[in-house]
């Protein structure tokens, strides 16, 4: 069996997990109400505050979904009971950001600034402190939407190998190389 799909997932005080005849697995919290499709071959229970997940066969597919169904309800659980914070840094002379609702807009250096509009679901803050780099903070209770709006505004300008210039995440370390001058003699 996977080693991540046979353990069980504990439910937080606070949380209910309802499991419907189509196997739609709804998670409800004091953060937020998730809900995802399970593949009908996979059998979901919900006993004394834990929900196990087995599976119907050793089959290849069966075995590679175990492990991917558990690991996205747990997500879940853990969501909507204490949800998800990223924290992305802009790292560059003038990179500037500034968030007003659900907009994010951000000054990297180009011609003119970019405007982001995120879901309901994600809250933004920006934070800008003397001599320290501007901050993006990111919560939600979703942690697919939440990698996927990071990796939107990542890609916007992504961290560079030699001076290190970008958007990088909080406590990410980017290989560095050394430039041109570093090889000649």
């Amino acid at each position: 069996m996977s080693r991540i799909g046979k353990a069980p997932i504990e439910i937080p005080a606070g949380v209910t997990v309802k499991v419907s005849d189509n196997n739609v697995v709804t998670v409800k919290g004091p953060k937020g109400e998730l809900s995802q499709a399970v593949n009908p071959d996979f059998d979901i229970k919900i006993e004394d505050n834990h929900i196990v997940i087995t599976r119907p066969s050793d089959d290849r597919e069966h075995r590679a979904q175990h492990g991917l169904y558990r690991a996205l309800v747990h997500n879940m659980v853990v969501g909507v009971s204490t949800g998800y914070r990223k924290e992305m840094e802009l790292v560059g002379v003038g990179y500037r950001a500034n968030a007003t609702g659900q907009v994010l807009e951000l000054s990297l250096g180009f011609s003119h600034a970019i405007y982001i509009k995120l879901p309901a679901e994600v809250k933004v803050e920006a934070k800008s402190e003397r001599n320290k780099n501007p901050l993006i903070i990111l919560e939600s209770d979703d942690k697919q939407l939440l990698g996927q709006v990071c990796a939107k505004i990542r890609s916007l300008r992504k961290p560079e190998p030699y001076k290190g210039k970008g958007i990088k995440f909080v406590g990410e370390v980017i290989r560095r190389k050394s430039g041109k001058t570093a090889g000649a003699k």
